[in-house]
């Protein structure tokens, strides 16, 4: 089973772990994928999702993703909508599953978009809902759910964020060539010649008296 898959970069190590439910039995496998990035740049407002009742593995195929998308432009009102990160709640720190038949790992979903959040996306990241979720309660949404039935959303645990691009640091200045005046190179100074005739002595003269006192 697939651990973990992202997609941004150019190329990336993906290492695949697999493992037994019944047996815990595990088993490790790296691979080298080279991933072609979407034409654009990156979305700036971003939201990620976790989907309660999925596998990692259960949502990387395209028609899957795609029916994902569907329900998210409806909550989010857009249709620019695309994948950006798909990412096994284990690897957030989640308990593994208990061997009983239902029971998913769960997945954080990270959809991006050129337009702004809805009033639903906001009311469900408000300071109020999180409030409202600390006490055990459900998250304030202005909106009909409609990942149900296929996806069942975490809502606690929905991230809304605004990624702007960084700007391009300033290529180096380069100069003529000449330095200026009083910038001359000023080599070191040479080493004193040092004397090494009496640790040469030293060496080889005491290891000398030893041998003749053994003899």
């Amino acid at each position: 089973r697939r651990r973990g898959w992202h997609l941004r970069g150019s190329l990336l190590g993906l290492q695949v772990l697999a493992y037994n439910r019944h047996t815990y039995e595990t088993a490790a496998q790296r691979l080298i994928i080279t991933v072609i990035p979407a034409p654009g740049r990156e979305p700036p407002y971003q939201g990620e999702f976790l989907v309660g009742n999925r596998n990692v593995e259960e949502l990387l195929p395209a028609a899957t993703q795609e029916i994902f998308l569907q329900a998210t432009a409806s909550v989010w009102e857009r249709d620019d909508l695309r994948v950006i990160n798909i990412t096994s709640a284990l690897d957030r720190g989640g308990r593994v599953p208990l061997p009983i038949e239902g029971r998913k790992e769960g997945v954080y979903m990270k959809v991006g978009s050129h337009g702004t959040f809805s009033p639903c996306l906001a009311s469900a990241a408000s300071p109020q809902s999180r409030f409202r979720c600390s006490l055990g309660q459900q998250p304030l949404a202005s909106c009909y759910d409609t990942f149900a039935p296929h996806f069942a959303i975490r809502w606690c645990n929905l991230t809304l964020l605004q990624v702007w691009p960084s700007p391009t640091p300033p290529g180096p200045a380069w100069g003529s060539g000449v330095l200026e005046e009083g910038g001359d190179f000023q080599p070191p100074t040479e080493v004193p010649p040092q004397d090494l005739l009496p640790g040469c002595l030293v060496t080889l003269l005491v290891p000398l008296a030893v041998a003749v006192l053994l003899c």
